[in-house]
């Protein structure tokens, strides 16, 4: 019975982890915003064709992305534990690990593009907000309530926690 509490525990201290870093990391919040815009535009029409294997590519990328993210941060916080200081080799080990999450990034949009850039798929989409401007409405309001989510909920969480900006 102990064995099944320790792996609840498990995954309940690794979804603390990733709340956390939701919570205070402005660049994961960015990499969920661009992925959940993606994954709602591929399953909510049907413009752009993906095959099974072109959209677990899309699943896999995103993935390393947010992956590599949350290790960079546990990184930093495991550096910034160690020590404030600028040293050299903690320096280089935050550089490092900002660097593998910046690489996967580049390389998970590139495999977007590849995937994704369907020239008669973005005409429709284009004809679709053309014929049912409401939408283009709705697109702006998303995309007010992304970046408040990005560049503000950091600070919502610790006016709600009742700790100052």
């Amino acid at each position: 019975m102990s064995d099944i509490k320790n792996l609840a525990k498990s995954f309940v201290y690794a979804i603390k982890g990733i709340l956390w870093v939701v919570c205070n990391e402005r660049n994961f919040r960015i990499h969920i915003t661009c992925m959940c815009y993606m994954f709602y535009y591929l399953l909510r029409y049907d413009f752009f064709v993906v095959s099974k294997t072109e959209f677990c590519i899309l699943l896999l990328s995103c993935a390393l992305v947010l992956g590599g993210e949350l290790i960079n941060t546990g990184v930093e916080k495991a550096d910034d534990a160690v020590s404030k200081e600028r040293k050299t080799t903690i320096e280089i080990s935050k550089d490092a690990a900002a660097g593998a999450v910046l690489i996967f990034a580049i390389f998970s949009v590139a495999i977007g593009i590849v995937i994704m850039f369907q020239n008669d798929a973005f005409q429709q989409l284009f004809n679709h907000y053309a014929t049912e401007p409401v939408y283009i409405l709705y697109l702006v309001l998303s995309l007010i309530v992304a970046l408040l989510f990005i560049f503000k909920f950091d600070g919502l969480v610790k006016v709600l926690k009742g700790k100052k900006k």
